[in-house]
């Protein structure tokens, strides 16, 4: 008695729900826990079928399953890889765990279930679920800010390198402009000093022709001065950002005439400049950035052709674009210079004997970029040089 007391106790005041079941799914004795847990009065659910524990939506497969379990019956934890849901009496559901345990006596086969109200461990699931997708959450959105700090960094050394590459090269400049100007100067002030001189001394013998020549030789000597001076202020004003293209409506075919006139006093010994125009008349375009780059190319090529050399000066007025060319026939650009000529100081390896800055072509190629042109050439050597400007309008 005492050992069947025992297991009746057991069975009965269990804090697990245990329910006993017969071949044909029928509730044959359980405890006061799986009645609770379910919601149902004592012995309320005796002689039911299982099923009325399990929602309607499973009910179909459940006898299924009875059958499968009879034909092999063995002690294992139900739908292990399953959610199982219990119904309770007022209709509400809840997550359960089901572990099976078959056992035969005299009346037949029977099954015990052991049933578990598994609510708190799912709800810890979840909210752990949960928690891990915040943190997921914020160590994506952590790593974002972090690859975005990483990025501002990139940027900022890039700034600095960039800041610092480009004081370097201000820095190098400066150095350049001191060695070449004081070169550039130095050649045409002891021309103009030793010019005064013999203009003084040939004019003590009224020896007029030999005065006009050296009084010639200081106005170039002034000439290439200012030129040098103009450079300087071009690279100035472009490295300061303070260069505009103001375009404006002007004559162009009256502006060219008058820029060749004015830089004639520069030709040497049977140097021409020939003009040739087509096209309207009246343009729109920046007057001041186009005089800078007409002055440089035709002043290039007056120093770069030979005495009785021929400069063609070609403008063509086009539907939406201005072309205008500057051509001689002086002593060409090498084919291991040309790419290297529209940089800052270049000079060619031919032009050491011919005074310049190696800023002009430079600044011709910025001022042509402000007013959203293009410039290219043709170039042979000793058969000349033809440059050609193209402008939007």
């Amino acid at each position: 008695m005492e050992g069947k007391e025992g297991v009746d106790a057991l069975f009965l005041y269990a804090a697990e729900g245990i329910l006993v079941a017969n071949d044909r799914g029928e509730i044959i004795r359980i405890n006061q826990s799986a009645e609770k847990l379910f919601g149902y009065d004592k012995d309320e659910l005796l002689g039911k079928r299982i099923n009325v524990l399990i929602p309607g939506r499973f009910a179909s497969h459940h006898d299924q399953h009875i059958g499968n379990y009879n034909h092999r019956p063995k002690a294992r934890l139900m739908g292990s890889d399953l959610e199982l849901f219990g119904l309770r009496k007022d209709g509400s559901e809840f997550p359960i765990e089901i572990s099976l345990s078959p056992y035969s006596a005299e009346k037949g086969n029977f099954v015990i279930a052991f049933i578990v109200d598994i609510t708190i461990r799912r709800q810890a699931e979840a909210n752990l679920k949960d928690y891990s997708a915040e943190l997921a959450k914020q160590v994506k959105n952590r790593t974002l800010i972090l690859e975005e700090a990483i990025q501002e960094l990139e940027k900022t050394k890039k700034d600095l390198h960039d800041a610092l590459q480009k004081e370097k090269e201000l820095n190098e400049l400066k150095s350049r402009f001191v060695s070449m100007a004081s070169h550039e100067f130095r050649t045409p002030l002891t021309t103009m000093m030793s010019s005064l001189s013999l203009v003084a001394k040939y004019g003590e013998k009224n020896d007029s022709e030999s005065q006009q020549k050296h009084i010639r030789k200081i106005k170039n000597s002034i000439v290439n001065l200012t030129d040098i001076l103009n450079d300087f202020l071009s690279v100035s004003k472009l490295e300061e950002g303070r260069i505009e293209n103001i375009p404006e409506s002007m004559n162009l075919k009256s502006f060219i005439t008058e820029t060749v006139t004015e830089m004639k006093f520069m030709l040497r010994d049977g140097q021409t400049i020939n003009e040739m125009y087509t096209g309207n008349e009246m343009v729109f375009i920046d007057k001041k950035l186009l005089r800078n780059v007409l002055f440089n190319l035709i002043s290039n090529a007056i120093k770069f052709s030979p005495d009785g050399g021929i400069i063609e000066v070609k403008v063509q007025v086009l539907n939406f674009s201005i072309k205008i060319s500057v051509k001689d026939n002086g002593i060409g650009i090498t084919k291991e210079d040309q790419k290297h000529l529209f940089e800052r100081f270049f000079r060619g390896h031919n032009a050491t004997h011919i005074q310049g800055t190696g800023l002009g072509l430079n600044i011709v190629a910025k001022y042509t970029e402000v007013m959203n042109g293009s410039i290219d050439f043709e170039s042979k050597e000793n058969l000349g040089t033809t440059f050609t400007i193209t402008i939007p309008q």
